[in-house]
C-alpha cells in the first residue's frame, strides 16, 4: 500500500536536522543570541517596485470587472514573455515565451520533473549536491538501498566535486540518461565557463541524455565568461531543461515563484518532453496566483532592475566579508564570488558534523555540514551571506574569537 522507497530515504532531511540541534542548543541556553549563516534564506525585504506591483494586483483582484480566478496552467503571457526577452533573448538566447512555464519555486520543479520520465531511468548528480535532486529519485526507486559506509546510494552515478577538480564535475565515460547540473552550485559556489559547459551539452547530445540544469544563483554571477544559462551553449535546446527561481534573485523566499524552461526541440523516444510537461503541469498544478505572478513582472522593470540589483550587491559584499574574514583566520575557504555560499574546509579533521556542533557551541553560529550534501562534502562547511550585515560581521568576529 505505502511506497517503500520513501523508507531508503535517511531518517532526517538535512535543514530539518540543524534545525533540531540548534533548537535543542537555545532550549538549554536561552541566553546565548545565535546568528544563523545555514539555511540559503534572504533576509532583506522585497523590492518597493513589487510590493507596489502586489498592491495593484490585490486591488485588481477586489474588482469584479478585473479579477481573476484560476491561472492558466503554464502561467500568465505577461509574465513569460517578459522572462523570454529579458533573461533568455537579452543573452543572445531562442527561447520563447510558449517554452516556459510559471510554477511555485524550482525547488518543486528540481523535484517534479523525474516524474515525466520512466522509473528506470540513469541518474546522475554532483556530489556534494542539493538534496532534493537524489532524494526525489530515491522516492521514485531510481536508486538502490543507501550504504552508510560509502554514504551512497546504489544505481546512482556519483560525480565527486572536490578541491583537486575545482569542485567541478567531470563527464562520465558512460553518460548516463538524466544528468542534474546546478551552477552557479549550491553549495560549493563554484561557477563554470561557457566552454566547459559546452563540453557537457556536447556530450549529452552525443549520448542522448537530458541536462536538468539548476540556474538558481545566476543573477549572482559576477565574473566574464560565466554564462547565465545553459542555451548560452550551441545544441543545449536539444537537451537540456533549466530551473530558475525568483527566491534568491528578487527575495522571494516567502511569496514563491520561479519557473522551467522545456524547450520545443527536446524530443525523445518520438515524445516531446514539453508536451508531457504541459500535460503534467494541467493535470497537477493550477497555477501560481495572479498577484504573485505580477510581482514576478515587477521583478524585470528598470524599478525593480535597479532594486533587485542592489539586494544581490548586499549579499556579496556580505560573501566576501565571510570568505575574507574566514581567509584572513586561516582557514581554507572558497566560493562567494559568484554565488552567496562559501564553502570552507572543517579545521583540526574535525567532522562536517562535529564542527556544526563545534561552531553552534563556541561560537552560537549555524551553518550547515558539508556532509548533508553527500560523502564528498564531508571535511566541508557551508555559510550563507544572505544574513544582515551586522549579523555577518559578528559571525566572523566570533569565528575569529573561536
Amino acid at each position: 500500500m505505502i511506497n517503500h522507497n520513501y523508507e531508503k530515504l535517511q531518517g532526517s532531511y538535512l535543514f530539518s536536522e540543524t534545525a533540531k540541534r540548534a533548537a535543542a542548543f537555545q532550549q538549554a541556553h536561552p541566553d546565548r543570541r545565535l546568528i544563523r549563516l545555514g539555511i540559503g534564506d534572504v533576509t532583506l525585504p522585497l523590492a518597493p517596485a513589487v510590493t507596489d506591483a502586489m498592491h495593484r494586483a490585490v486591488d485588481e483582484m477586489g474588482r469584479e470587472k478585473t479579477f481573476r480566478g484560476y491561472a492558466p496552467e503554464q502561467g500568465y503571457e505577461f509574465l513569460r514573455s517578459v522572462i523570454a526577452e529579458k533573461d533568455y533573448r537579452a543573452r543572445g538566447c531562442h527561447i520563447s515565451a510558449d517554452e516556459i512555464f510559471i510554477s511555485d519555486g524550482a525547488k518543486c520543479d528540481c523535484g517534479n520533473i523525474q516524474e515525466i520520465f520512466s522509473g528506470d531511468v540513469t541518474v546522475a548528480v554532483c556530489d556534494p549536491v542539493y538534496p532534493v535532486y537524489l532524494d526525489t529519485n530515491v522516492m521514485a526507486g531510481r536508486t538502490g538501498d543507501y550504504s552508510p559506509e560509502t554514504g551512497r546510494y546504489g544505481g546512482v552515478t556519483y560525480m565527486p566535486c572536490t578541491l583537486e577538480n575545482g569542485f567541478l564535475p567531470r563527464i562520465p565515460e558512460k553518460m548516463p540518461e538524466l544528468v542534474y547540473l546546478c551552477f552557479p552550485n549550491n553549495p560549493t559556489g563554484a561557477a563554470i565557463s561557457k566552454g566547459e559547459l559546452q563540453k557537457w551539452v556536447d556530450a549529452a547530445n552525443e549520448s542522448g541524455s537530458i541536462l536538468l540544469y539548476d540556474a538558481a544563483y545566476e543573477a549572482y554571477i559576477t565574473e566574464e565568461g560565466i554564462p547565465h544559462s545553459i542555451y548560452e551553449c550551441e545544441g543545449a535546446k536539444t537537451c537540456a531543461i533549466e530551473f530558475r527561481s525568483f527566491s534568491k534573485n528578487a527575495g522571494f523566499t516567502g511569496v514563491r515563484l520561479g519557473f522551467t524552461v522545456v524547450p520545443e526541440e527536446l524530443v525523445r523516444e518520438g515524445v516531446s518532453l514539453r508536451q508531457l510537461w504541459f500535460r503534467r503541469q494541467g493535470t497537477k498544478y493550477n497555477g501560481t496566483p495572479y498577484i504573485v505572478q505580477r510581482a514576478g513582472e515587477a521583478v524585470y522593470t528598470p524599478d525593480g532592475q535597479r532594486q533587485i540589483r542592489a539586494q544581490i550587491g548586499y549579499y556579496m559584499e556580505n560573501a566576501a566579508v565571510i570568505r575574507e574574514g574566514l581567509l584572513a583566520c586561516g582557514y581554507e575557504a572558497s566560493g562567494g564570488v559568484n554565488s552567496p555560499y562559501i564553502w570552507m574546509k572543517t579545521p583540526d579533521g574535525l567532522t562536517s558534523w562535529e564542527f556544526f556542533d563545534r561552531l553552534l557551541n563556541e561560537a552560537g553560529v549555524i551553518g550547515t555540514p558539508g556532509s548533508g550534501f553527500g560523502p564528498s562534502g564531508e571535511g566541508y562547511f557551508r555559510l550563507t551571506a544572505f544574513g544582515n550585515r551586522e549579523n555577518t560581521l559578528e559571525a566572523v568576529e566570533r569565528i575569529r574569537k573561536m
